[in-house]
């Protein structure tokens, strides 16, 4: 009889394990995905900026710059929890603000300017800061998605409502590409 009392009591002292690390596991890919929605928040308020500044050196390259506006916009709009969605507009965003960057080159005026070459400066700051934060939340869903597939935690994590993250990637290959600039 106290043999199979210590049986139980040991099998529910390893579940709340099981469970409690599935909870944590969840809550590291929580907090690392706010992590990318901080570095993304502040790209988003550095861009009115950079474009104010690249305006008034480059006049004529109106749509570049109308772009750059538009998908800042369309990645504020995407839900914070749509990770897949939020990848991608953010993926063709930083393709655009590249070709901003490239710019200065064409303008030496714009390459001397002191606020232009500051904010290229925290931009470049910032994107390496948003790459760590990517890093950590893929490695943080990473885990939580191993621990939500492997035996046995998957038979605690299917009855409590634990699921797979998604990783902040590139999905499209065009994505990927370096930008070009053409003038």
């Amino acid at each position: 009889m106290y043999v199979i009392l210590a049986i139980i009591a040991v099998i529910a002292l390893y579940i709340v394990f099981i469970y409690n690390g599935l909870v944590r596991s969840r809550q590291i890919a929580e907090e690392a995905w706010s992590g990318i929605d901080v570095q993304l928040k502040r790209r988003a308020d550095l861009i009115p900026n950079l474009i104010e500044t690249v305006k008034g050196y480059a006049a004529h390259e109106k749509s570049t710059l109308e772009e750059v506006v538009s998908l800042r916009n369309k990645a504020q709009a995407v839900p914070s929890g749509d990770v897949a969605g939020r990848a991608q507009v953010e993926g063709l965003l930083g393709q655009a603000l590249g070709r901003v960057i490239a710019l200065a080159e064409a303008y030496p005026d714009l390459k001397a300017n002191e606020n232009f070459a500051e904010l290229q400066d925290s931009l470049e700051t910032m994107e390496g800061e948003l790459q760590m934060a990517r890093r950590y939340y893929n490695g943080a869903a990473r885990d939580l998605n191993v621990k939500v597939e492997s035996f046995p935690s998957n038979l605690v994590a299917g009855q409590f409502g634990f699921a797979k993250r998604e990783y902040f990637e590139i999905t499209n290959e065009a994505d990927r590409a370096v930008p070009s600039v053409k003038f």
